[in-house]
């Protein structure tokens, strides 16, 4: 680091960078908390009629029925099950052939109550779905229950299909499931979504639309802390976002007589696989400062982060006269011996 500081950025294969309270606005954790909206899943309400997909269909006639029986009557004219054709159509007795492929629900009983015409007097037309094929998403990874889960039980979000999966297995982490896991959604052979479980639970849930293809995988988010630390290894995110100061917390936090307030070091790789040509970056918090510690609450730690605290001056300097002294010591010893067996 202190070579760093004599060295010009480009000849480094990484930038440096003090964090300080203007410096870290750009490097702040990301709210916990994020309010979920439901603006952007509205999408997936309504749902429309696909090839494959399986309609039952009654008719009736409010008044004086000729060809289906009236309101008062037992049930109405079931027309049985209609199953729609790769050409996107029914074919209905009295009624004909309905293009209805795309078409959501209310939109196909319109449809039916246009061809009936004046066949009909004012009649009243209901269709559901009798076995929704077409309207399935496949979940699929570590979940209890993998398979196919049907859009129209209740189901809307991507959220709501992994929990209709039984949701993330029990085996996938033993502290905090929702961190560790990834979901990846491909849609039409495109991925349109890669995040942790943990973000889509505090906010960040999409709609889920028929064929979407869920899997749900195994992604520990781990950081690391290194050198004069109570405790150096690998910790565990337990939950979506961590701070320096909540990280360094988790560890036991600083040894007062071995580190150097003035080197606490982040190191943080380059994103290669958006960005290849991105630098390496490593953040420097001198906490001899009062105000890094409002610093510290503020950085946001990542997943694969390396967090090192290097060691004091003085700590070197202590171990080199601590082995100084314990050579003479020893020296000292060994002659007394010798002294002492010539004596006799």
């Amino acid at each position: 680091m202190g070579g760093a500081q004599s060295t010009s950025t480009e000849a480094l294969p990484f930038d440096v960078i003090d964090l300080t309270p203007t410096t870290v606005a750009a490097y702040r954790a990301p709210p916990v908390d994020r309010p979920s909206t439901t603006s952007n899943l509205s999408a997936a309400a309504a749902i429309s009629v696909a090839p494959g997909d399986v309609l039952k269909v009654r008719i009736f006639e409010r008044y004086g029925g000729n060809i289906f029986p009236t309101l008062a009557g037992t049930g109405g004219a079931d027309l049985g099950v209609q199953r729609v054709g790769e050409d996107g159509t029914i074919n209905l007795p009295f009624v004909g052939r309905v293009a209805v492929a795309g078409l959501d629900l209310p939109q196909v009983e319109e449809r039916i109550k246009q061809q009936l015409g004046n066949k009909v007097q004012e009649p009243e037309v209901i269709v559901d779905f009798d076995a929704p094929r077409a309207h399935t998403v496949v979940v699929s990874g570590e979940v209890k229950k993998p398979g196919r889960v049907s859009i129209l039980e209740g189901v809307r979000t991507v959220v709501d299909a992994i929990n209709a999966a039984g949701g993330p297995a029990a085996a996938t982490s033993t502290l905090s499931p929702s961190n560790q896991v990834e979901v990846v959604v491909r849609r039409q052979g495109q991925v349109v979504l890669t995040s942790q479980l943990s973000d889509l639970l505090a906010g960040g849930d999409i709609p889920a639309q028929q064929g979407d293809e869920i899997v749900v995988r195994p992604n520990a988010r781990v950081y690391t802390v290194l050198g004069a630390v109570q405790k150096s290894g690998n910790v565990e995110m337990t939950k979506a976002n961590i701070s320096l100061l909540e990280a360094l917390g988790n560890v036991g936090g600083l040894q007062d007589q071995r580190a150097n307030k003035t080197g606490v070091y982040v190191f943080r790789m380059g994103d290669l696989q958006n960005n290849p040509t991105a630098r390496a970056r490593v953040f420097r918090l001198d906490l001899f400062q009062p105000v890094s510690i409002f610093v510290a609450q503020e950085f946001g730690v990542q997943a694969k982060d390396v967090v090192y605290v290097t060691n004091a001056p003085l700590y070197e300097y202590d171990k080199i006269l601590t082995s100084i002294y314990r050579t003479i010591s020893i020296i000292g010893v060994a002659r007394g011996n010798i002294v002492t067996s010539s004596s006799f």
